[in-house]
């Protein structure tokens, strides 16, 4: 391993190839998470978002379905062991306005943020806040994801 074992424990790069996958490294994430985190989820249109926060949920032992909250911006799940906010900040049209939904007290509350398009709110988040990129590769084929958790936001 040399060298590079030790960098890589700020990022884990796993790799999906297909939507059950993906659902299922959501749910390994979702089953390790604690109250407080944010986590920003990041990726284009169609690359599963949605499909992983699915997963996710699952993981907190969230039965109901999770779509993604595009046109509410938030989505609160309560019957998990703890709450899930789920937000899609891709309509806000400026930070500010997620000062009037009370992002401030999500992040760090009793449970447990995932935000797609964060990158529209990089500089409300937190200094904690874990990213999660999920990209396509072609050449590995269409239902070939690359999931990069990372341990801070940049």
């Amino acid at each position: 391993m040399g060298m590079g074992a030790a960098e890589s424990n700020s990022e884990a790069v796993r790799e999906s190839f297909s939507a059950e996958e993906s659902y299922a490294i959501g749910r390994e994430l979702g089953l390790l998470a604690a109250p407080g985190e944010v986590y920003a989820l990041e990726g284009d249109l169609g690359v599963g978002k949605t499909v992983f926060t699915q997963g996710f949920a699952a993981g907190l032992g969230i039965t109901e379905p999770v779509n993604s909250p595009t046109f509410t911006i938030l989505q609160i799940y309560e019957e998990g062991r703890i709450p899930l906010y789920h937000f899609d900040v891709y309509r806000i049209a400026d930070p500010e306005e997620m000062f009037e939904i009370g992002f401030d007290e999500y992040a760090g509350g009793e449970g447990v943020c995932l935000i797609e398009w964060a990158n529209l709110i990089a500089e409300l988040l937190p200094e904690n806040t874990r990213t999660i990129r999920i990209e396509k590769d072609l050449e590995k084929g269409f239902s070939y994801r690359r999931i990069t958790i990372g341990e801070r936001y940049s």
